[in-house]
């Protein structure tokens, strides 16, 4: 009974996240390829800033969407100055990010120093539907940084 509740869960939430990813097509400007240098050139410092995506062994378009796209913000808008690391936490139980963060499933986190910032519901919501939009996200919350 309780598999049935959390697939019938699951589901639900999928089906809730697309509905809405599709309803925000267009609503944040990412730059172009011309833009892209500008934004690049005006980052502010991003040192001690870095990326983790926690995830599950087996997973869907949409978790491969989130790496991915997090994979191109880092290194187009960033170079190397943002380490980005993927996590598998069911290979790596003994990580130990997975119990400082209090990981417990597919996770995207942003950290400088004590503050940590989850793009988790972003990152799903947009990184395969609408990944400008995502991008935007995840450069406004580094440069906020």
């Amino acid at each position: 009974m309780k598999k049935i509740i959390a697939i019938f869960s699951l589901i639900a939430l999928f089906a809730i996240t697309s509905a809405q990813a599709q309803c925000c097509k267009n609503a944040a400007k990412a730059c172009d390829k011309t833009e892209a240098n500008k934004c690049t050139q005006s980052a502010k410092d991003v040192s001690g800033i870095s990326a983790y995506y926690f995830h599950a062994t087996r997973r869907c378009a949409t978790c491969m969407a989130v790496e991915d796209v997090t994979k191109e913000v880092m290194k187009d808008a960033y170079g190397n100055k943002i380490p980005f690391s993927s996590i598998d936490s069911e290979q790596d139980k003994k990580n130990a990010l997975l119990k400082k963060y209090k990981v417990s499933g597919q996770t995207l986190l942003i950290v400088k120093g004590d503050k940590v910032i989850d793009l988790t519901n972003d990152a799903f919501l947009n990184a395969r539907t609408n990944p400008d939009k995502f991008k935007e996200k995840l450069k406004s919350t580094i440069e906020s940084l």
